[in-house]
Parts: structure tokens; C-alpha cells; sequence
């Protein structure tokens, strides 16, 4: 093998080829001299050529895998779209998370790839409080999946200082590089998520320092600021692993550490008895002729006067808050709130319930009194939005059990099954093809088709501003039927819907290269086209080229004949493609017959 094939050392100091460029040269050797039985199978790893330095030699990094152009009202119109109510708290995460990002974006423009952050500069790692079951996870995962960045999530709780018991801190760093496909580069610029954050507060009814809570604080400071994480441990036998084999590849001990300047830190808790220390503040402040008298019921809305100090008499170490230095509060859901959320199209608790209920091919609906009946009774379970999931489960779980055996095929969820299940059951067992039902059915879709179209026009602008397009009424109404035939949330329906769109103007501009002429696709028959495609459960793209092929023809034939080279394409050519070069045969040469106008004429 040695005689076969060229060294690069010895090459006469030409090119060194590239990766690709080997193992060709390697499979091409391989296959010469032992034919199709052996084959490279595995990576192979060699220095930079080349094409990666610059004019003086020194290797150049590659392309920043990093990108970001989100603005805060961009990111807040998106979380408007999922979660109901926490206008504050959707502002300020919006708002900051956009600017940590647009930061480290900035910052990598001005001073180049790899420089070190400025000494002193603050981040903006925040602590979310709020009750329990009020969206706080939720609209961490909407902001990590939006801006497309690496998360990783963790319970405070589960973390020691050393490790030795449930996990080291460092492993959510860990984690983070693990959910970035193994890129320590887009893992640099993740988001970290720590809950029950409260937990991990020292315990004020003991003597001296909480030593295994403080620990934490303390561990969790430098990951929080800027450190190197060093991904190889001693307790993690993979990563020994990787070391063993990068080794065995490359004959380098290579150390892979994660600097963890530019990665958002953000924690989360209930704090409940977080209210106790403000409102002794608050009181103590209040002492005089202004004093403050308020009742034992503390409201959770107190919780949005807190100040750092309340965190630290709170059990926190100074330090540890001082990382923190954007505090959210959110709100508790009323019954009002509790309902809207499951009123709201975006949802994922009664898409979920549709998705069980579609397993079986059965399709459920939902009517607007059933769902504040719904409301009420998980606002008295005091959870949040988790008391939904388990109230519906249990109003539900009688008819997902029985009817995937009979043959009703539809179930609308009615106040009055809400209160009795298992009459209600019973009832349309007894008589499924009741009249009264099957028109109660009719209308609750029929009033679900409306509120879809009606949040569609309230959120056009938010549409408009995200891809450039203005949905026309039979826009909204092609994406409101795609939401009444699909089980999905409407962000992720607009998103199909964009695509299809790109996917016939793609196949605009190839039939304008096929006929020599200039050609325009009418916004009717972009629509036609996505309309055929839901309706027949086909691809966009594939149907807009058939249209183009059959129109290719017909268009060729008209310009040979009347030497017009400008076509509007309308729907007519989708549902009547005879017809509509017929026309253009009969009008075109007509047209170009008649003489020109003048200016005056005009």
C-alpha cells in the first residue's frame, strides 16, 4: 500500500489533498486490489489543509456555526401565539433572551471568532417565580425551539457540589453538548434551564450554613459566569471512551472543554413562602401614618415586588443572586385564564386529546361551555394548567376506552358530559345516530371553523411580519379547513402552509425558464393549487410542476402565434386547463391585432 499511493509529505510540496479526496484515493486502491468485499466504513480524521488557513499560514476557523436575527417583538408575538396571559413575562424573556443573543452575534462581528468575552461584562441569565403549573417550562422550550438553539434541563434537586450525590452541576453542560449533536460550538450558545431552583435555598431553621444546598449555589456560580467544562470525567465511562478512541484516531490526548460564556442560564420556582419575607418588608415599610394593612390571604401578586435582598434572607448566597440579574414573576391562572388556554388553537392539551381520540379514528370536538366547565373545575385544584390535563383525563377515559369498540366514529364533549361521564356514555351508546347529536356536532365545528378564522385575522399582522405574506380571505380560509382536517397546532400549519407556497412560486420561476417568456403566477392560482393539495393529500411542489409541464405547451403555442411574451396564470388553468389555453388562443391574437394607444389616447 505503501508503493500505491502517493504520500502528501512527499508530494513535491503540492496540495495536500483534502478528506474526501483520500478516501476516494484510499477506496479506489481498496477496491483494485481486493474488490467490493472491502470498503472504508469508518470516518477518517486528518490535519487542515490548505483551504483552511490563510495567506500567512495560520489556520483559519470555520464558518460560525452561530446565526441569529430574532428581534423581542418577533419572539413575544410568537409567544403570544402558545400562551395565555404573562404579558409582563413575556415581554421581558422576549426582550432579554433577544438581546443575549443579538449580543453574542455583535460581539463575534466586531471582535472576531474566538476572542474572549470582556472582563466584567454581565449576563443575562434570569430567575423566573411563579405558582406552580402556570407555563413557566412551557415557554422556555416555545423560546430554546424558536430560536433554534441547543436546551437542556435540569432540577436543581438532583445536583450536589461534588457530584457524588445525583449529578455534578457541570453535567448540564453536559447535557447541553449531548442535545447539540456533539457540537461544542452551537452548545456554546445554548440555553440551560434549572427548576426548583427554590429547593436549593439554605434552610433558615438551622444552625449554621446548609452545607449541601449552599454547596450547589456555590458550584453553580462559575458555569453561570464564564468557565471551561471539561467534557471528559472520571465518573462518565463514555466519555473515557471517546477519549480512548479520538486518541486511537488521531494519536493526540485532545482535551474538549465547553466555555460557558455565552450560554443562558435560566432558573425557575415556585417560592412560595417567598411572600412571607415581602410582605414582613413590606409592612415594616409601612410603619406610620402610610402603614400598609394587608390581609393573611397573600396574593401571588406580591411576589412581583421582590428584591434581591428578599432572595437572600430567602436562603440564597449574594453571589448567586448577583448571577441573576433579570427577575421574572408570573401569574396565576384564574379560571378565565384556565379556559382561554384551552380555547386557545396553539394548545397542546386538546390537540393531544384529538391526537388520542384520532388513533382510533374517532374525531372529537369540543364546546366552548364544556371547556369553561373544564376551567372551573381544575382552577379549584389550585395547579395551574396541569390541572387541566388530569380533568379532561378524567372526563375522557370512560369514552376512550369504550368507543374504539363500537362505531362512532364522532364525540363532542358537551357541559353536560363534563358533569356526567358516564350517563352521557351511556346515552350515546343507546342511541349514537340521535339527530339532536349529530346537529350539535355539526355546529360546534361549525363554530370552531369560525373562532379559527376569526384568530387568524386577529394574528394576520403577526403572519405578515414573519414571512411576508398577506393571507386574503381565501388564504384564511384554506389554512382554517387545514386546521379542522389536521391535528396539529396552527403555528406548525402556517409553516406547512408557507412551504407549499414557496414550493408553487419555485415552479413559477421554472416555467418561465422552460417557455422563454415572462410568466406570473395569479395569487388565485398559488391558492388553487394549495387547496388541491390539502384536499387530495398531495405535495405542493409536484402538483405545480404537472401544471407547469401542461402548461409549457399551450403557453409556447400562443407566444409562437401572437408574439406576446407576458402571461398571468390564473386558477382557471388548475381546474379548467383547456379552457384557459383556449381563451388565450381566442384573446391573445386579438390583442396583438389592435393598435397601440398613444399617451393622448390614454
Amino acid at each position: 500500500m505503501k508503493d500505491d499511493i502517493t504520500h502528501p509529505e512527499n508530494d513535491g510540496g503540492g496540495r495536500i489533498p483534502n478528506q474526501r479526496e483520500l478516501e476516494k484515493e484510499l477506496s479506489e486502491y481498496l477496491s483494485k486490489k481486493y474488490g467490493s468485499r472491502v470498503k472504508i466504513i469508518s470516518p477518517f480524521f486528518f490535519p487542515k489543509t490548505d483551504e483552511a488557513a490563510g495567506d500567512d499560514g495560520v489556520c483559519v476557523a470555520p464558518e460560525d456555526l452561530f446565526s441569529f436575527d430574532l428581534l423581542p417583538e418577533e419572539l413575544e408575538s410568537y409567544l403570544d401565539s402558545f400562551v395565555v396571559k404573562q404579558n409582563e413575562a413575556k415581554a421581558v424573556l422576549a426582550t432579554k433572551v433577544c438581546t443575549h443573543f443579538n449580543r453574542i452575534k455583535h460581539s463575534k462581528a466586531k471582535d472576531g471568532k474566538g476572542k474572549t468575552s470582556r472582563v466584567g461584562m454581565i449576563k443575562n441569565n434570569v430567575l423566573m417565580i411563579g405558582p406552580t403549573g402556570v407555563g413557566k417550562t412551557y415557554m422556555i422550550k416555545l423560546i430554546a425551539q424558536k430560536l433554534g438553539v441547543p436546551f437542556a434541563k435540569g432540577d436543581a434537586t438532583k445536583f450536589s457540589e461534588t457530584g457524588y450525590v445525583g449529578g455534578d452541576v457541570e453535567d448540564l453542560v453536559r447535557d447541553l453538548v449531548y442535545e447539540a449533536g456533539d457540537s461544542i460550538e452551537k452548545a456554546e450558545n445554548g440555553i440551560i434551564y434549572v427548576d426548583e431552583i427554590d429547593k436549593i435555598a439554605s434552610s433558615k431553621n438551622l444552625i449554621g450554613h446548609d452545607v449541601s444546598r449552599t454547596g450547589v449555589q456555590r458550584a453553580l456560580l462559575k458555569p453561570m459566569e464564564e468557565t471551561d467544562v471539561d467534557l471528559k470525567v472520571p465518573h462518565d465511562p463514555i466519555s473515557q471512551i471517546q477519549a480512548i478512541e479520538n486518541y486511537r484516531k488521531t494519536g493526540k490526548r485532545e482535551k474538549r472543554v465547553v466555555n460557558t460564556k455565552n450560554i443562558l442560564f435560566i432558573m425557575s420556582g415556585a417560592f412560595g413562602d417567598l411572600t412571607e419575607i415581602i410582605k414582613k418588608r413590606l409592612q415594616t415599610q409601612g410603619i406610620g401614618f402610610e402603614a400598609d394593612v394587608r390581609s393573611t390571604e397573600i396574593p401571588w401578586e406580591i411576589l412581583k415586588q421582590v428584591t434581591a435582598q428578599d432572595l437572600i434572607e430567602y436562603g440564597f448566597e449574594s453571589e448567586f443572586i448577583g448571577r441573576l440579574p433579570v427577575i421574572v414573576v408570573f401569574d396565576e391562572l384564574t379560571k378565565e385564564d384556565l379556559t382561554e388556554i384551552l380555547k386557545n388553537p396553539n394548545n397542546p392539551i386538546i390537540i393531544s386529546k384529538r391526537l388520542d381520540f384520532k388513533a382510533y379514528g374517532i374525531d372529537i370536538r369540543f364546546e366552548e361551555e364544556a371547556l369553561a366547565k373544564i376551567a372551573g373545575v381544575a382552577a379549584k385544584e389550585k395547579t395551574g394548567a396541569r390541572g387541566l390535563v388530569s380533568v379532561i383525563e378524567k372526563v375522557l377515559i370512560p369514552f376512550e376506552k369504550r368507543l374504539p369498540s363500537v362505531k362512532i366514529k364522532e364525540l363532542l364533549v358537551t357541559p353536560e358530559l363534563v358533569d356526567s361521564p358516564q350517563d352521557q356514555l351511556f346515552l350515546l351508546l343507546a342511541n349514537p345516530d340521535d339527530p339532536a347529536i349529530v346537529e350539535r356536532f355539526l355546529g360546534a365545528k361549525q363554530k370552531e371553523f369560525k373562532n379559527i378564522r376569526e384568530y387568524i385575522a386577529a394574528k394576520a399582522e403577526d403572519f405578515y411580519r414573519m414571512s411576508g405574506l398577506e393571507l386574503s380571505e381565501r388564504k384564511t380560509d384554506i389554512l382554517a379547513n387545514q386546521y379542522m382536517k389536521t391535528t396539529s397546532d396552527f403555528n406548525a400549519i402556517f409553516d406547512d402552509f408557507l412551504d407549499m407556497y414557496n414550493a408553487v412560486k419555485i415552479e413559477e420561476t421554472a416555467l418561465t425558464q422552460k417557455v422563454d417568456v415572462h410568466v406570473a403566477f395569479d395569487e388565485s392560482v398559488v391558492d388553487a393549487i394549495i387547496a388541491q393539495a390539502i384536499e387530495t393529500d398531495q405535495k405542493a411542489g409536484p402538483l405545480a410542476e404537472k401544471l407547469v409541464k401542461r402548461l409549457e405547451y399551450g403557453l409556447n403555442l400562443v407566444k409562437a402565434r401572437s408574439g406576446f411574451n407576458d402571461f398571468i396564470i390564473t386558477d382557471e388553468a388548475v381546474t379548467n386547463m383547456e379552457g384557459f389555453i383556449d381563451s388565450l388562443m381566442k384573446d391573445y391574437p386579438h390583442r396583438a391585432s389592435m393598435p397601440e394607444k398613444t399617451d393622448n389616447q390614454e
